[in-house]
C-alpha cells in the first residue's frame, strides 16, 4: 500500500492542470472493480441509446398487439384458467373472472414487414419496417415504482444502478463536454418520477443520470454570477480541484474522485449545454417534422433534444413521458398520450436515419408493464389495470433486427406464451448491442460482484441483425 501511495503522490506532484478521470483511475489503489470488467468486449453495433419510457404503462392490446379474440368475445368473462393465481393491482380480488374488453381502436398491417399497428399510431406505422417489436415481455411486478425499478435496474428494489448508469460506468462517454447519462421528462404527472429511476446506485455517483429542466436554464446555476469571467471561473475550478486531489491522494475516496470530475464537467457544460439545448439553429422543416414549438416543453421537444444530445456525443438519453396509467377513460387518455408521442417518435427515427445516426443509436420504446385485456370499471370511463404478464416494447436502430416481431402473447394478450422475454434478457441484449458482455460488466459491492442482469439474462440473437451476431 505504501508503494501505491507513493506512486500516486509522485504522479500528482508531477501533474498540472486538469487530470482526466481515465488516467487517474488506473492509479487508484482502492478501485472497486477491475478495468478488465469494463470497456468493449466485442464489436459494438450501438454507441448511443435513446430510451423512450412511457411512464404508467401503455396498453399493448391497444397499440402493437392485435387480438381479434377480444373483439369476438368482448364482454364475456375471461376463462378462469387465465387468471388462476393472478393478482391484479386495482381490480378487486372478488372479481375473479373480469370481463374481456376489446380495443376501441382498429389495427392494420403496415410496411413490407406487415407488422400490425393500432390506429392510435399512424406516424409510427410509417416507420414500422425499422422496428423490432417484442410482444412477449413479462415480469411478476404489478405496481408502478417496483416495476419501473425492474425495467431500469434489473431489480424491483430501490438502490441498484440503472441501465444508463451501467452504460456510463462500462463504456464512459464519447464527449467530455456533457454527462454520459441525461434524463428529460414530459407529460401528465400521475405518479411521481423518483430520482431512483436514474440513480447510479452503488456505482460512483458520476454515473447517475442528470435531469435537465424543461424551462429556463437546463441545469440550475449553469451561468457564472455577474462579474465572474470564464477565465476567473477556470482559475477557481483549478484551485478547488487541486485541494480535492490532495484529499484524494490521502483517502483514495471514489466520491472525491467523482467531485473532481464533476467540477471539470460542470465547467465544460457552461459552454456546451446551452448551445446543445438551443433549437434556434434547427430548420423550420425539422421543427415541423417533430411537431415542436421551441418555447413549449413537450415530449416532441425532448425527442429533438435527444437527437442533438446523441449527436453531441452523449452516451445514454432517457425520456420519461408521464400519463399512461389509464385505469379509467382509457380511450380518451391513450388517444391523448399517443397523439403527443406518435409524430415525434417517428420523426426521431427518420431524422436519426437521415443523418446517419440510426445505425449506431439504439432507440428503445416501452413502459414498466402493459395493461389488462380485461376491463376495469365500466361505462364510458372504463379503463385497464396494470399488466406485467405479457406486454410489448420495441427497438429501432443500433444493430437491432428491423421489420421483425419477436414472441407472442396468448389469444387474449394476457400471458406471454411464445419466445418469452424476461427483463434481464432485454438488458443482456441491449448491452450486447453496445459491445458489452453482460456477464463481464460487474462491480464489487458489499463483498460480491453485481451486474445489471444479476444471475440471469440471455442475449436474444433474433433481436439482432445477422451481421452483428
Amino acid at each position: 500500500m505504501k508503494t501505491d501511495q507513493t506512486t500516486r503522490r509522485s504522479f500528482l506532484a508531477s501533474s498540472s492542470g486538469m487530470m482526466s478521470l481515465a488516467a487517474f483511475s488506473h492509479l487508484n489503489a482502492k478501485e472497486k472493480a477491475s478495468s478488465a470488467n469494463t470497456g468493449l468486449h466485442h464489436v459494438a453495433s450501438a454507441k448511443h441509446v435513446i430510451y423512450l419510457f412511457m411512464s404508467g404503462g401503455p396498453s399493448h392490446v391497444d397499440t402493437f398487439d392485435n387480438k381479434p379474440e377480444l373483439d369476438r368475445l368482448h364482454g364475456q368473462p375471461i376463462p378462469e384458467s387465465f387468471v388462476n393465481d393472478v393478482k391484479f393491482a386495482m381490480i378487486p380480488d372478488a372479481t375473479r373472472q373480469p370481463l374481456l374488453q376489446q380495443s376501441p381502436f382498429s389495427f392494420k398491417q403496415y410496411g413490407e414487414s406487415g407488422i400490425a399497428v393500432s390506429s392510435l399510431l399512424p406516424n409510427i406505422s410509417n416507420v414500422v419496417d425499422r422496428l423490432t417489436v417484442i410482444r412477449s415481455l413479462h415480469s411478476e411486478v404489478f405496481n408502478h415504482d417496483p416495476a419501473v425499478n425492474l425495467l431500469n435496474t434489473g431489480d424491483s428494489r430501490v438502490g441498484r444502478p440503472t441501465i444508463g448508469a451501467w452504460a456510463s460506468y462500462g463504456l464512459g462517454n464519447v464527449t467530455d463536454d456533457m454527462p454520459a447519462y441525461i434524463v428529460l421528462t414530459s407529460g401528465v404527472k400521475r405518479q411521481p418520477l423518483l430520482t431512483s429511476y436514474w440513480s447510479s446506485g452503488f456505482l460512483p455517483t458520476q454515473h447517475q443520470g442528470v435531469e435537465f429542466r424543461n424551462t429556463g436554464s437546463p441545469i440550475l446555476n449553469l451561468s457564472n454570477p455577474d462579474g465572474i469571467s470564464r477565465k476567473a471561473r477556470q482559475a477557481q475550478i483549478n484551485l478547488i480541484n487541486k485541494v480535492n486531489r490532495r484529499k484524494l491522494s490521502d483517502t483514495a475516496d471514489k466520491e472525491v474522485e467523482t467531485r473532481i470530475r464533476q467540477y471539470e464537467l460542470a465547467f465544460q457544460m457552461q459552454a456546451s449545454a446551452p448551445a446543445i439545448m438551443d433549437l434556434t439553429s434547427e430548420s423550420q422543416q425539422t421543427l415541423d417534422q417533430y411537431g415542436v414549438d421551441p418555447n413549449q416543453p413537450s415530449f416532441s421537444r425532448n425527442c429533438l433534444h435527444a437527437r442533438r444530445l446523441v449527436e453531441s456525443g452523449v452516451r445514454f438519453v432517457q425520456l420519461y413521458d408521464m400519463g399512461w396509467d389509464s385505469h379509467g377513460s382509457l380511450k380518451t387518455e391513450h388517444s391523448r398520450q399517443c397523439s403527443a408521442v406518435d409524430q415525434p417518435i417517428a420523426a426521431l427515427i427518420q431524422d436519426l436515419d437521415q443523418r446517419g445516426l440510426l445505425d449506431d443509436t439504439l432507440v428503445i420504446w416501452g413502459g414498466e408493464f402493459g395493461r389488462t385485456p380485461v376491463i376495469q370499471g365500466g361505462g364510458e370511463n372504463w379503463g385497464r389495470d396494470h399488466h406485467p404478464h405479457g406486454f410489448t416494447m420495441f427497438l429501432a436502430g443500433g444493430g437491432s433486427n428491423p421489420g421483425t416481431t419477436y414472441g407472442a402473447t396468448d389469444e387474449f394478450g394476457f400471458h406471454a406464451v411464445e419466445d418469452k422475454v424476461d427483463v434481464h434478457d432485454l438488458h443482456a441484449t441491449i448491452l450486447h448491442l453496445l459491445g458489452v458482455d453482460h456477464h463481464r460488466l460487474t462491480y464489487r459491492h458489499q463483498g460480491r460482484d453485481f451486474r445489471l442482469t444479476d444471475v440471469s439474462g440471455r442475449v436474444i440473437d433474433d433481436l439482432i441483425k445477422q451481421r452483428h451476431l
